[in-house]
């Protein structure tokens, strides 16, 4: 199985586009744990990635391969055709979340400005075209009423919003996403979901976004990328969390249960929900 790919018609006697994200035949390991192997991804400009998989099974430091901050044991990463680079400008990055504390005195507007020259020395220049870009990002992630409030004094779901809108304000093309849901309750959870799709709809760019439960997101995903047991699984939804794929990959039984539009996955072993696992010999049947 390999990553589903966009059913957008092409234009006749014109060439798709390259894709944004290449991944060929990519492993990491570290000592002789091997984290994930053999992972084959393509991702073009639209479509929305979900990366799933036990803690410790390597999410967040395929993450890092992607940013160029950690390199792989095998296979290559391209970014728009080139090898991806540390500090790629056309790159976004959404990192776990983390509460500033009450006393942090930087404004959430200058939080979010960070996005477009906090990679510079200095403070940033004040200019009428920033102070613009500023307030179109408030506005596009809905937090213009509390833009001068400091960041230590909001809330989760408010300050989450605005480490999206510090990602998106450079206009990057790959926007990768740490459990930015993780800790949010679920009105919060719905609207940073539905703050990170629409940025794939009309940007023209692709997310990655490393999650723990699918189902906030489970309408909008194209791919799944599914890490554990030292593989890493690529397809569909429908592809990669059934009972059969999960079973096998496991090598013990686990029953995917689905319900009311949501997804239920019951029976990982321990080893898995501790990221301790160890690969069986063999992947399951078609599974690459």
């Amino acid at each position: 199985m390999t990553a589903a790919t966009s059913d957008r018609p092409q234009t006749c006697g014109i060439a798709p586009a390259p894709p944004i994200l290449s991944i060929r035949d990519a492993s990491l390991r570290f000592g002789s744990r091997t984290l994930w192997s053999q992972l084959n991804l393509t991702v073009r400009s639209g479509e929305f990635v979900a990366v799933l998989g036990p803690n410790g099974a390597g999410k967040t430091s395929l993450l890092r391969a992607i940013l160029g901050t950690q390199p792989l044991t095998a296979g290559s990463i391209e970014l728009l055709g080139a090898p991806v680079r540390r500090g790629h400008r056309l790159v976004g990055y959404v990192p776990q979340q983390r509460l500033a504390d009450r006393g942090t005195p930087l404004r959430a507007r200058d939080f979010v400005g960070l996005g477009l020259d906090g990679h510079r020395f200095g403070p940033p220049l004040p200019s009428r075209t920033r102070r613009q870009t500023i307030d179109q990002m408030l506005d596009t992630i809905d937090a213009t009423s509390f833009g001068t409030r400091r960041i230590g004094e909001l809330s989760g779901g408010e300050q989450q919003r605005l480490r999206v809108g510090q990602a998106l304000i450079g206009n990057p093309k790959l926007l990768l996403c740490d459990e930015p849901l993780i800790s949010l309750d679920l009105h919060q959870q719905r609207a940073v979901s539905t703050l990170i799709d629409a940025s794939r709809r009309t940007g023209d760019r692709a997310v990655v976004m490393i999650t723990h439960d699918i189902n906030p997101v489970l309408d909008v995903v194209d791919t799944v990328v599914y890490l554990a047991a030292g593989q890493a699984l690529t397809g569909t939804v429908d592809q990669v969390l059934t009972s059969a794929v999960l079973s096998e990959l496991y090598q013990t039984p686990v029953d995917v249960i689905r319900a009311r539009g949501r997804i239920l996955v019951v029976g990982l072993p321990d080893t898995a929900l501790e990221g301790h696992e160890a690969p069986p010999e063999n992947p399951p049947d078609g599974l690459r």
